[in-house]
């Protein structure tokens, strides 16, 4: 292992290397122009992008694409399901895949249950960055009558809502 230089000793080399030729500027300037290649006004990779590549690059670099393209489904639900549907039926969530939507009634959740697949498939190719793997139509909540002031032991009704 080489012995460490003294300060008399690291004064004279810096002082031989500046007046022999190899000098601290001969490297500036090569640094100088390496950098000079890169900040040329018109050369390659100079041309400015729009802002919506560079906030869509910024989204792909950040991992936020899945929650923009979730949060666009959920806005863009009218223009998926339809006007009618849109009516009936709203997307509450989305949790690990799943989206939940909300029926106005049962016979609205059934109706939608049966058109699942296809609801599914339009996801897929208008918003394949969601990660949408499938869709849980819930009903109405229906009132409980299992606990309050006027609640009586046993099975109570057994009625339909909705």
């Amino acid at each position: 292992m080489p012995e460490p230089l003294s300060e008399a000793s690291a004064v004279y080399l810096r002082l031989k290397a500046l007046f022999t030729g190899t000098s601290v500027r001969r490297k500036r300037a090569d640094r100088s122009e390496q950098n000079d290649s890169l900040s040329r006004p018109f050369g390659t990779g100079r041309d400015p992008h729009g802002v919506g590549d560079v906030v869509d690059a910024l989204a792909a670099q950040l991992g936020w694409t899945s929650a923009l393209a979730q949060s666009d489904l959920l806005e863009r639900w009218r223009e998926l399901a339809g006007e009618e549907t849109a009516k009936h039926a709203v997307p509450d969530q989305i949790t690990d895949g799943v989206l939940v939507v909300r029926c106005e009634s049962t016979a609205w959740a059934t109706q939608l249950r049966m058109m699942r697949s296809e609801l599914l498939a339009a996801i897929a190719e208008r918003f394949p960055e969601a990660g949408i793997e499938s869709i849980r139509f819930q009903g109405p909540d229906a009132p409980s009558w299992k606990r309050g002031p006027r609640s009586i032991p046993g099975r109570g009704p057994r009625d339909t809502y909705g």
